[in-house]
C-alpha cells in the first residue's frame, strides 16, 4: 500500500478543522484510509540513517504518514487528499475536468511530435498543458512528490511509464519526443 506523509498543519488548515490525532486516526478509517505513523522529518531521518546527527536540520513540524489504497492514486499528495476528504464530508462536490483550447486570439494548441525511434520503444505519449499554476514551495514539494509516488507505484518505477513535468514560461513548442542512444544526446 503506498504511503502519503502530509504537514499536519497544512492538511489542518486546507481541511478547515483541526483534529486531534485520534479524531484524525477515526476520521481517517471512516473514509477508508490509515493513519499508520504521527512523525516528524527528524525523527524520519534518525530512523531511516540510525544517526541523530544526519537529523539536526530537520524540522520537527509534525508528519502524518498516511497509507493510501493502491487504486486511489489521486489520494497520494496533500491536495488530492483534501480534495477527497472534502467531498467524503459533503464540502464539496466531486470534481469535473474537462478538456478546454488554449485562450487568445491567435493562441494555437501545443504540439508533441513523436517520432518513430520512440513509438517503437514508447508507443503511447499524452501531454497536457495547466495554464495558470502557481506553486508555493510546499505545494511544488507536493507535486514533485506525487510525481515520484506515481513514478514509483503505478509506472513500475518508470517501465510502464515517465512523466515530465515543464515550465512552459521558459520553454517554446513544439516539442518533439525522441529515443536516442544516451551518447548522441
Amino acid at each position: 500500500m503506498p504511503t502519503v506523509g502530509v504537514k499536519r498543519d497544512l492538511l489542518f488548515k486546507a481541511l478547515g478543522k483541526t483534529y486531534t490525532d485520534d479524531e484524525f486516526q477515526k476520521f481517517c478509517f471512516e473514509f477508508g484510509l490509515e493513519l499508520d505513523e504521527v512523525t516528524t522529518e527528524k525523527q524520519m531521518i534518525t530512523k531511516e540513517q540510525g544517526l541523530v546527527e544526519a537529523a539536526k536540520d530537520a524540522s520537527e513540524e509534525i508528519i502524518y504518514r498516511i497509507d493510501i489504497p493502491a487504486n486511489r492514486y489521486d489520494l497520494l499528495c496533500l491536495e488530492g487528499l483534501v480534495m477527497g476528504l472534502q467531498v467524503f464530508m459533503g464540502k464539496i462536490k466531486f470534481p469535473r475536468f474537462t478538456k478546454v483550447g488554449p485562450v487568445g486570439k491567435g493562441v494555437a494548441p501545443q504540439k508533441l511530435i513523436v517520432t518513430k525511434a520512440t513509438a517503437q520503444i514508447r508507443p503511447f505519449a499524452v501531454a497536457a498543458v495547466l495554464r495558470d499554476i502557481t506553486f508555493t514551495k510546499d505545494s511544488y514539494d507536493s507535486f514533485i512528490d506525487l510525481q515520484d509516488k506515481l513514478h514509483q507505484n503505478i509506472c513500475r518505477k518508470r517501465t510502464l511509464v515517465a512523466i515530465g513535468t515543464h515550465d512552459l514560461d521558459k520553454l517554446q513548442g513544439p516539442f518533439t519526443f525522441d529515443a536516442k542512444s544516451p551518447k548522441d544526446i
